[in-house]
Parts: structure tokens; sequence; C-alpha cells
């Protein structure tokens, strides 16, 4: 991976917090919920340097910190970025394979919602990545063979730590459904998960197919949330 760090952002915490106060007047006639939620954005850091820095959420710094890491994202690569919307890791996609400098590589971010404005140098699609008809899509755009398979996906959460987490596993084994049947020998995959006790088939599957598998939580993942990312790389073919 280059280490051209005109190509990534750095993200330095703010010594000084800073409270919008157009937004603080939004907060009257919510309910305590809302308002500890707005409070939380106004405090947060990355929300703040996500606006600065063009991203659309604060999410993009969590691919960025797990690319610097893991070392995942290089140029020539295609990548399929599953549930993609509002954009945020689409954008370090494209930013990070230099898709705005060079023709070589390719993004498609897939999400059931439509994600607009477009985000130049990807391609957008919208609909269930299980539906046939949208893998034919996808088949047919692709310009070559999938490196990465991007999964920052997670239902709405119910409350229930149990409930949540069975929920955002399922949605973790679907995407490592569909990685496995797009990814090219060498290629990675990283999936969102939470820390829970039901992970033992996902690892399973994982150590079978990808040389390396690690949990990771980036700076950026709130300390509060029980939010991790599984990352894999190596992929491998296996015969049956």
């Amino acid at each position: 991976m280059t280490d051209d760090n005109s190509s990534k952002h750095r993200f330095n915490k703010p010594v000084q917090k800073r409270r919008d106060t157009a937004t603080l007047s939004k907060a009257k006639g919510k309910t305590v919920s809302q308002q500890r939620w707005l409070m939380r954005q106004l405090n947060d850091p990355y929300v703040r340097a996500a606006k600065e820095q063009g991203y659309r959420s604060r999410a993009a710094f969590k691919l960025t910190e797990l690319d610097d890491k893991h070392h995942l994202l290089n140029p020539g690569m295609r990548i399929v970025d599953l549930g993609c919307a509002p954009g945020g890791w689409t954008q370090v996609c494209v930013e990070r394979l230099k898709l705005l400098h060079q023709k070589k590589g390719q993004v498609i971010g897939i999400d059931l919602q439509e994600v607009s404005p477009a985000i130049e140098g990807a391609t957008l699609l919208q609909g269930d990545f299980l539906d046939p008809a949208l893998q034919d899509q996808l088949t047919a755009l692709l310009t070559g063979p999938v490196n990465g398979v991007l999964s920052d996906m997670a239902p709405a959460s119910t409350g229930h730590e149990q409930t949540d987490h069975l929920r955002i596993m399922a949605l973790a084994e679907i995407a490592l459904h569909f990685a496995l049947t797009v990814l090219s020998p060498g290629g990675f995959f990283v999936a969102k998960v939470l820390q829970g006790g039901s992970e033992k088939d996902l690892l399973n599957t994982l150590k079978l197919h990808f040389e390396k598998v690690v949990h990771a939580k980036p700076p950026s993942s709130r300390k509060d949330s029980r939010e991790l990312f599984v990352v894999a790389k190596g992929f491998r073919l296996v015969v049956k």
C-alpha cells in the first residue's frame, strides 16, 4: 500500500469542544433520548471532521483507520461496498484507490435505499444485493475480479442486546456468503459485528476461506459501543 500521505486524511482530535447553538435550539421539544443524541453529535470530533473533510458520515474514519492498520485498499482494485448509504465508505474507497486520477480500479456501492447525490468515481446501485437481477447487473458492470467486499450494514437497534447481536450477525453471514461468490483469490472481506456469543460459525467459515482473520475496533468506533469489525485477508478457494 502506498505511503502517499496526500491521499489520506489524518484525523487530529480537537482539543476544545464546540457547540452549534443553532443545533442546540433544535433540541427543544425533543425527547430526552433525542436530545442526548444531538448533544453527542455536537460533541463528537469525528462528526465535525467528517463535515470539514467532505465525508458523508463519521463512519468514513472507521474504514480509513482499518485501512491504515490492515493495508486493505490499493489502486487498481475492484471493491464492492454493501449497505453503502450514506456513502462514507464508498468515498474512502474512491479516494484510496485514486479513482479520480487514474482509470484502473472500480468501486461499486449497493444499498436498499437510494444514495444521493452521486459519488464521483463510484457506481451506485439501489436494491437487494441478494436479488439475482441485481447480481446480474453487478456482474455486467464489473471490469474484472473483485478484490474486496465491505459491509458496514447494521439493522435498526431494538434495545435488546441479544436480539441486536443475532440480527447483525445474520447480516454479516449474508454478506460473507455473497463475498465468497464474487471474491478473487487473495481478496479481503470486512464486516461489522457486535461483541457477543454467537460468532463461532462465522469465524469458522472465515478461517476456512481466508489466510488471516482478526477482530478490530478502530479508534473512531465509540468506546461505549459493542461494535467490532471482522477483517479477513487472503481469500482462498476451497475445494469441497
